[in-house]
């Protein structure tokens, strides 16, 4: 657990020494040419700069990170990180905006940049999620308001999210214009691995799909079957990892953002998937969850 009154959230030269010492544990290195021949500048227009002697480049802890060119204090940053990896369903601009004491307007960007930094790496490119023996649960659900609430009562602008967990693993969400064979198929053969047992609802979406992995099983809603054990693999069918990751994202968008654009949607995404693939259950706690942020372009 960490120490939210911690000298480097609240004090500006404690914050940049936590910086570099974060990201330069071995010595000061330039982002721009990787050598270690730098010096620091000193005089106070040059506090927190360094000098790199072989290219001649000025920069400083924020160069070459989420936090360049923005002229918010850094231990602001400091804790908008923190804050927003921390909080289960999500940290609003407006509740940072209240508790950073800086303008709405810079607290979402603070909001987005932080999103961006927890873009997690494809599963494509580690083999995909799942694998031999291992299950991958999949599922679907939609964003957006209820058509009760509209003036004049036309259909809501329901937002699709289809999204692959694998059990006691990572999750990859994505949203797609709408659930069909044809726009979910290649999101699942490029992200999961043909080696896994797939577990979906009855959705005839995932039938055809389910032959080109190693087995597929279905619950069906529709008769009130939410999981059942299969004697011949030794498992129990459900979806329940997969809806239970969705209650946590529904909460989020309902009680913390109350609604969110089409245009940031995949942001969101990003965000509830580096908490969940970042859980105290893999291993890592708060602290480390920031400092992966902090550690990131």
């Amino acid at each position: 657990m960490t120490d939210m009154s911690a000298k480097h959230f609240h004090d500006e030269d404690a914050a940049r020494e936590h910086i570099e010492a974060s990201r330069w544990p071995n010595g000061v290195n330039c982002p721009h040419c990787g050598s270690l021949n730098v010096m620091r500048m000193g005089g106070k227009t040059q506090a927190g700069y360094f000098l790199c002697r072989d290219c001649a480049d000025k920069f400083t802890c924020r160069t070459g990170t989420l936090m360049e060119r923005s002229h918010i204090p850094l231990h602001k940053w400091l804790l908008a990180m923190m804050l927003m990896s921390s909080s289960k369903k999500g940290m609003s601009a407006h509740q940072l905006h209240r508790m950073l004491g800086v303008t709405y307007k810079s607290a979402w960007f603070l909001c987005h940049r932080i999103r961006e930094a927890m873009n997690e790496p494809s599963p494509a490119a580690s083999g995909g999620l799942g694998g031999e023996g291992k299950v991958v649960e999949i599922d679907e659900t939609y964003v957006g308001g209820k058509g009760k609430n509209r003036a004049f009562k036309e259909p809501a602008p329901k937002k699709a999210v289809v999204s692959l967990i694998e059990r006691d693993g990572r999750v990859a969400s994505f949203h797609v214009a709408n659930v069909t064979a044809q726009t979910v198929r290649p999101i699942i053969v490029k992200h999961v691995s043909r080696k896994s047992a797939l577990m979906t609802d009855e959705s005839n979406v995932y039938t055809r799909l389910g032959r080109e992995f190693a087995s597929h099983h279905a619950v069906d809603h529709a008769r009130s079957e939410y999981a059942y054990f299969d004697k011949p693999t030794g498992r129990t069918v459900s979806i329940n990892i997969s809806e239970n990751f969705y209650s946590i994202f529904k909460r989020g968008i309902t009680g913390v953002y109350h609604s969110i654009s089409e245009a940031h949607l995949h942001r969101y995404l990003m965000e509830f998937d580096f908490r969940y693939n970042n859980r105290s259950k893999l291993g890592v706690e708060d602290d480390e969850r920031a400092a992966k942020l902090l550690s990131r372009p």
